[in-house]
């Protein structure tokens, strides 16, 4: 029996050339500069700098040549791992500018971090004497945050709407229609999974800020709970005009018209498996995950190579509908 992931035609990645800039060559840029000014303050240093703090301020010494290669090597290594995630499974671009946003905020933070502790350090004799680290955690998780925001909107292009060039295979369920008849399908879907994670984040990293005075770490539930707010709830529908997912807020959304839809089907979905977690995901191959739980959901293959996978209930219905509508806009 052909189903919609053995139709699923074999694409290329595009703007493979914009992701190795976006995911390397930026980055690498960025921490080439953060090595220049930080051997150019090395006279002004101790000799062993602090390179990392525990409750009681500085635990963790190295020297600057030491502290620099060892974030350049960790840098390196994210980098092409990055790459590699938009350059073989970027058929999506919310792959590729996940990639590319992480892998330039990725360099801000850890190239910020240490620019702003080592200047903490100037001047002082012993590195023991360095100050809190929060400033530094703080400034530069909010400048990686919105940096990577801004590389992934307006420097990744967006995916290219594409018709399908072959027919839904004769053998994908549908739902009988009479010519001329119109059918919407809707779902609602939750992701009581993500809500736990939130609420034990939250736990645990509120009373810590609050004992260790680190209010930085107060970022992490804000973050999580505006995170919450876009993606655990989720409407599905399915209509003459494709698919549409969307949050409770509008945003983020993915559409797949009918036109570009090369065929769909229900299936089991196993989020830790295929995806790693829960939420918007990127799964193994390239495949697009809205994955709220374990259990039935639909699997749709467009064109382009792309393949979108949503768990929801009465998956069977709305598969059948999408192959409908699909067949009528050839």
């Amino acid at each position: 029996m052909t189903t919609a992931r053995t139709t699923q035609a074999k694409a290329a990645v595009p703007h493979r050339g914009r992701n190795a800039l976006l995911t390397v060559a930026v980055p690498l840029m960025l921490q080439t500069v953060t090595t220049v000014v930080a051997l150019s303050w090395r006279d002004d240093l101790p000799e062993q700098v602090a390179t990392h703090w525990g409750t009681d301020g500085p635990d963790g010494f190295s020297s600057v040549v030491g502290s620099v290669a060892t974030l350049g090597g960790t840098l390196v290594a994210l980098a092409l791992t990055f790459w590699a995630i938009g350059h073989f499974w970027g058929q999506a671009s919310s792959t590729r500018r996940l990639a590319a946003g992480v892998s330039v905020g990725t360099a801000v933070f850890l190239g910020g971090i240490q620019l702003l502790t080592l200047a903490e350090q100037r001047g002082l004799e012993d590195a023991a004497q360095a100050g809190d680290v929060g400033f530094a955690l703080g400034v530069s998780l909010i400048a990686a945050i919105a940096i990577g925001v801004l590389v992934a909107w307006l420097l990744v292009p967006g995916d290219v709407v594409q018709a399908a060039t072959a027919p839904v295979p004769a053998t994908a369920p549908r739902l009988p229609l009479p010519e001329g008849e119109r059918a919407v399908w809707i779902r609602q879907v939750t992701g009581r999974s993500g809500a736990w994670i939130m609420v034990v984040t939250t736990v645990l990293t509120g009373p810590m800020a609050i004992l260790t005075a680190q209010w930085w770490m107060l970022t992490i539930p804000a973050a999580l709970a505006a995170l919450g707010v876009t993606m655990l709830v989720w409407t599905v529908r399915v209509d003459a005009r494709g698919l549409d997912v969307r949050s409770a807020v509008g945003w983020p959304r993915i559409h797949v018209p009918a036109t570009s839809v090369e065929g769909a089907e229900a299936r089991q979905v196993h989020p830790l498996h295929e995806f790693g977690g829960w939420g918007w995901r990127t799964g193994v191959g390239g495949t697009i995950g809205i994955v709220m739980r374990k259990g039935e959901g639909i699997e749709v293959v467009h064109s382009g190579g792309k393949r979108l996978v949503v768990t929801v209930d009465d998956a069977e219905t709305a598969a059948a509908l999408l192959n409908t509508m699909a067949d009528r806009a050839r």
